[in-house]
């Protein structure tokens, strides 16, 4: 055999075979660093679709709740004010504007109750309830996914010897997921 007489041979085919292990470490190492990389843009980018997510349906939701409970409010107080009937001191105009009035709640009322026949304040508000609870839900997932994948690259990143390729190929640990007030505060519902 070739190998078993010289040594020179034999030494170059060691140092070939650790070289070409090394090499194959190193690129696997790397890619897989890439990849975690990967991982957390992608979970960045999530959280960033459910914020936008959030935000778009609590603001709509919210207008659309106003809407609702102010159309709602003005409806019932028209409805009180023509119970208690017309005041006995007013004039022919102001009772004449009265039943102008009333013959528009009247319409309104047939027409929004024709329309939305279970037209309720609370059940928008519980609507609304509903879907803060849900976009919280897939804001809470986005942060995880995006924190456990920063924990899974940190770690590589701190530990030797991947810790010598991510210096090499310049891969800094990333921050965990911290909302700024800016841009991620929490939409203030107001009525």
């Amino acid at each position: 055999m070739i190998l078993s007489g010289n040594p020179i041979v034999i030494a170059a085919v060691v140092v070939g075979v650790v070289l070409l292990i090394f090499a194959i470490w190193y690129i696997s190492t790397m890619n897989n660093l890439r990849r975690l990389e990967i991982k957390v843009e992608e979970a960045l980018s999530g959280i960033d679709v459910a914020l936008t997510k959030r935000y778009d349906l609590l603001t709509k939701m919210l207008d659309t709740t106003k809407g609702y409970a102010k159309h709602e409010s003005e409806t019932l107080e028209k409805v009180i004010k023509w119970r208690n009937g017309i005041p006995a001191d007013a004039t022919i105009e102001q009772k004449s504007e009265f039943a102008s009035s009333m013959a528009k709640v009247v319409s309104g009322l047939n027409v929004v109750v024709e329309q939305y026949p279970d037209l309720k304040a609370n059940d928008m508000f519980g609507k609304l309830q509903s879907a803060i609870a849900n976009s919280e839900e897939q804001l809470q997932a986005s942060r995880r996914i995006y924190n456990s994948n920063v924990s899974q690259i940190n770690t590589a990143i701190v530990t030797f010897p991947t810790s010598f390729v991510a210096k090499k190929i310049n891969i800094q640990k990333k921050a965990f997921f911290e909302a700024e007030e800016a841009k991620r505060q929490d939409v203030k519902i107001e009525f």
